[in-house]
């Protein structure tokens, strides 16, 4: 049995879940967020538990009933809680500017980099007290959507990733970067 797929999702009090073929809608405070199932998954709602269940221990039935619980569980958790990362741009003469639906990079390049902000998604931008050298500033990106989320925070980091002698560029607030040993004079 998969150790993920039996776990029962707790469904806290004020959020709606709708169960249709091969689609789950999960609407609470925050957003309304759907999510396709797998085929041969089923989902049942007991009270305030949703658990997953599957047919048979056949194949590809096991690979499935802990991706199907996954999603619906990040579901459920994005429309009350929601999700966030934190990016640190670090690097001399970097800088960063949000505004209501675009970020504005300016990271070293011969022009500065408008990043939109798609639907769904927050970005806030901070100084915080960090013992990074040369720490510029550290972009919040938040939503409901884990995917959306994950998906906007690694397309802004490939805007400059960190440089491996320096340090400088965008990075995951949790990253740790080693940095290489420079050429040494004679």
């Amino acid at each position: 049995m998969s150790r993920i797929g039996k776990k029962p999702i707790k469904v806290p009090s004020g959020v709606k879940v709708v169960i249709r073929d091969g689609q789950i809608e999960v609407e609470g405070k925050k957003a309304k967020l759907s999510t396709p199932i797998p085929p041969g998954i089923r989902f049942e709602l007991n009270g305030d538990t949703l658990t997953a269940i599957r047919p048979s221990d056949e194949k590809p039935y096991p690979a499935y009933h802990g991706l199907a619980r996954a999603l619906v569980a990040n579901c459920v958790r994005g429309v009350t809680e929601g999700f966030s990362k934190d990016l640190d741009l670090i690097g001399i003469g970097y800088k960063v500017d949000a505004k209501a639906k675009a970020v504005t990079f300016s990271l070293g390049y011969s022009h500065p980099i408008e990043f939109p902000i798609p639907p769904g998604i927050a970005i806030k931008v901070e100084k915080q007290s960090k013992t990074i050298q040369n720490y510029v500033a550290t972009i919040t990106i938040s939503g409901s959507d884990k995917q959306l989320v994950g998906q906007v925070a690694a397309d802004i980091r490939s805007l400059r990733r960190p440089d491996a002698y320096k340090g400088k560029g965008l990075r995951y607030a949790s990253e740790y970067v080693r940095l290489k040993v420079g050429k040494k004079g004679a």
